[in-house]
């Protein structure tokens, strides 16, 4: 090692390069691992139908109904729609390490999916960033296992299925992290490549499910969801249709607020996805409702053609203020990620950044923009996007599916956290395993218990509800 070679800054300190796993087994000192089973309620914690009417602020009011029809579904849609209030509890109810790292913030069991890469190829990892901000690892995974024994209960599993499901993506989460840690810092970057996930997870049980959604996936294009939802026009274009309350058509003052914001959004595309974005020219705007969470968010769907008429989609989705960023100065955390520059937060932008962060494989089409003065993030919709309704899989599925779970959540906060600080905490033995399956029982019957509460608000005609059909 030549001396007279200076410190950069941004690399590692040469002398520095052993200590992270040390560092993460003096942590267990300060905060033992199997103190991750516990769970308090911290006084003054908001009841849920509270907590559900605070997070419906901001939102399109005539959208918020079928938000809370789709939480009073089931404990587990309701865990799906309350990402707040449960960061509220783990600020306030649970240990915190103070490591962070770039986390989902919203890594319930039903975020993980199918999605095209730039290739034409098929990856699964993480694939909802509305919330992620820079927190605690330990967050993430209580979410997850907390999840899986929701589903499982939907599902109709035995509450030992649930149980150990939840204990399985612990599991899985730690000995990912041990791997990783033990591999050449480039190998580990992009590890657990998708050809060898099921055998790393042991998923196989989980193989004819995984096969059909990607079928399934493949068939989910722009193409597709163009020639359901859009019509030919006399000039040979092509306009959205109409399909409430699903999708509906928009002004011609707000699509060409829209189509506009594309100028800014193309600032933030890499220089050599320009030139094929300019082969398209933009045909029509309309509204769409998205998933749980984000119902009542404002979300556009922007039709674009090529010179043979084909269709490319954008989505143009509101990117709202993270609901953990309140709760992550508790946990220790210094904040969100850093931004360049004066000014706040661009939103837009942190989504985006955190989604980087996080995943192996990005939408090459991954941006931001500003529309009316509200931050948004874009990406192309229907991607080959497809999803396990964990909530349907059988009990030898969840199991696998927890794994498997479990597994991609250590390879996405080991981006942004040095996998052998984390292995170096989770450790060798079943301790961490055991504190994280105990927790996420006992949050899953709290969870059911804020079900229960919202849906006797809704009865009682407090909440207005709108099912779907």
């Amino acid at each position: 090692m030549d001396e007279r070679l200076p410190y950069v800054p941004g690399f590692a300190d040469r002398g520095s390069l052993r200590a992270p796993k040390r560092e993460g087994r003096t942590l267990r000192e300060a905060v033992p691992r199997r103190a991750h089973a516990g769970f308090s309620e911290a006084p003054g914690r908001p009841d849920a139908v509270t907590a559900v009417e605070e997070s419906n602020r901001g939102r399109i009011g005539e959208l918020v109904p079928i938000r809370v029809g789709r939480m009073v579904a089931s404990p587990f849609a309701f865990l799906r729609g309350s990402a707040g209030l449960m960061a509220y509890d783990l600020a306030h109810g649970t240990p915190a390490t103070g490591v962070g790292a770039q986390i989902c913030g919203d890594a319930h069991a039903a975020n993980f999916g199918i999605y095209g890469d730039a290739r034409g190829g098929l990856t699964i990892d993480l694939n909802d960033f509305d919330e992620t901000v820079c927190g605690p690892w330990e967050w993430d995974l209580k979410r997850l296992a907390a999840s899986l024994v929701l589903a499982g209960r939907e599902a109709g599993a035995d509450e030992d299925v649930c149980r150990t499901a939840a204990y399985d993506a612990a599991g899985a989460y730690r000995h990912t992290l041990r791997l990783l840690a033990r591999m050449p810092a480039a190998d580990a970057w992009n590890a657990v490549a998708d050809e060898e996930l099921v055998s790393h997870a042991d998923a196989h049980d989980l193989l004819g499910t995984l096969r059909r959604v990607s079928e399934k996936a493949r068939r989910n294009t722009s193409a597709r969801f163009a020639a359901k939802s859009t019509r030919e026009t006399g000039d040979g274009g092509r306009v959205f249709v109409d399909a409430p309350p699903v999708l509906r058509r928009v002004s011609d003052e707000e699509a060409a607020a829209v189509a506009a914001s594309l100028e800014e959004y193309l600032g933030t595309l890499p220089e050599d996805r320009l030139p094929l974005l300019a082969r398209y020219a933009v045909h029509d705007v309309a509204f769409r409702v998205v998933g749980t969470g984000s119902v009542g968010t404002r979300s556009y769907v922007v039709l674009l053609l090529d010179h043979r008429g084909k269709p490319l989609v954008l989505q143009v989705k509101e990117a709202r203020p993270s609901v953990l960023r309140p709760y992550t100065v508790l946990a220790g955390i210094a904040g969100p990620v850093p931004e360049p520059g004066p000014g706040p937060v661009h939103e837009g932008r942190r989504v985006v950044l955190g989604q980087r962060r996080m995943q192996v494989v990005s939408d090459t089409l991954l941006g931001w923009t500003t529309v009316r003065g509200r931050p948004y993030q874009v990406r192309q919709f229907r991607n080959r996007k497809g999803s396990v309704d964990p909530a349907a899989l059988g009990a030898c599925e969840i199991d696998d599916y927890a794994r498997m779970t479990g597994a991609l959540l250590a390879r996405a906060h080991s981006h942004s956290a040095d996998p052998r600080l984390l292995a170096g905490y989770c450790g060798k033995s079943e301790e961490l395993d055991e504190a994280v399956a105990a927790f996420a029982v006992a949050y899953a019957d709290r969870t059911e218990r804020d079900h229960a509460e919202l849906a006797a608000a809704v009865r009682a005609g407090r909440l207005p509800a709108e099912r779907e059909v």
